[in-house]
């Protein structure tokens, strides 16, 4: 599951300026406040951009790593989004998260240095990649930087149980409402509109990834919208009365 780390402080970037800019550094990227260098200093950010790798942005459907890939780096989204999934024994599917910028993906191949699951783009995404071999020689530097990547671990086993629990007890409205307010909470942390943005990801991954059909993600989405709640269009969503969404997904806490 996806985590956020703190508040950003600065604002999105004009159009004027490409957010798949691979010459930019950790000290003027706009994620500075909500990425890995939250736990540095200025001088220990430096040290940090000297291993981060920015390669081409991933076009829509390429693939970052694949499931059982050998582990090598973790990955820090810079603009897009990617999505992470795993296919069972019988070939079927099933996603596990989906990853916006700010957001640090591909944890789950520390523990057995290979990757737990595949993470594809699901638009035009501008990657970091963070070799971990430098990560480890790095943070025996920076104590902060070690302490970091042990909260961002206890909190992606956190966000796992909360998604096992979402899966076990609530309903599909609880489900998409969760869903709802994560992004809208996770805009508001990159400080974009908490109540205008687009969803990256098809109502098929959704549904997937909540455990319902794309048939009951839709009569949700609807549902929704004749209680106005929210107004959707295709992928662009306003959310009229967080409020209520927050209640909803809260229901079978």
């Amino acid at each position: 599951m996806p985590t956020v780390i703190a508040v950003s402080k600065q604002n999105a970037p004009s159009n004027k300026n490409c957010p798949h800019n691979a010459a930019i550094n950790c000290t003027s990227c706009r994620l500075s406040a909500i990425c890995l260098p939250l736990a540095l200093a200025q001088e220990e950010i430096v040290q940090l951009d000297e291993i981060v790798q920015r390669g081409r942005p991933l076009q829509k459907g390429q693939h970052l790593y694949r499931e059982n890939d050998i582990f090598t780096s973790v990955f820090a989204v810079r603009s897009g989004s990617v999505k992470a999934y795993s296919v069972s024994d019988s070939g079927e599917e099933q996603v596990s998260g989906f990853y916006l910028p700010g957001e640090i993906i591909g944890m789950d191949g520390i523990g057995h240095n290979r990757y737990a699951n595949s993470a594809v783009a699901m638009e035009v995404s501008a990657i970091c990649e963070i070799p971990f071999s430098n990560v480890e020689d790095l943070s025996a530097k920076l104590p902060n930087l070690q302490k970091h990547f042990f909260k961002l671990l206890s909190q992606e086993i956190v966000e796992d149980q909360r998604h096992i629990t979402m899966l076990s007890k609530h309903t599909a409205d609880e489900r998409v409402a969760a869903l709802l307010v994560s992004i809208s909470a996770r805009n508001a942390r990159r400080n974009l509109s908490p109540l205008n943005f687009r969803l990256p990801m098809s109502r098929t991954d959704i549904g997937n990834f909540l455990g319902l059909t794309i048939e009951t993600v839709s009569r949700v989405f609807s549902r929704f919208a004749k209680q106005e709640l929210i107004l959707i269009d295709k992928k662009e969503l306003e959310v009229l009365d967080i409020d209520e969404l927050k209640r909803i997904a809260s229901l079978g806490h």
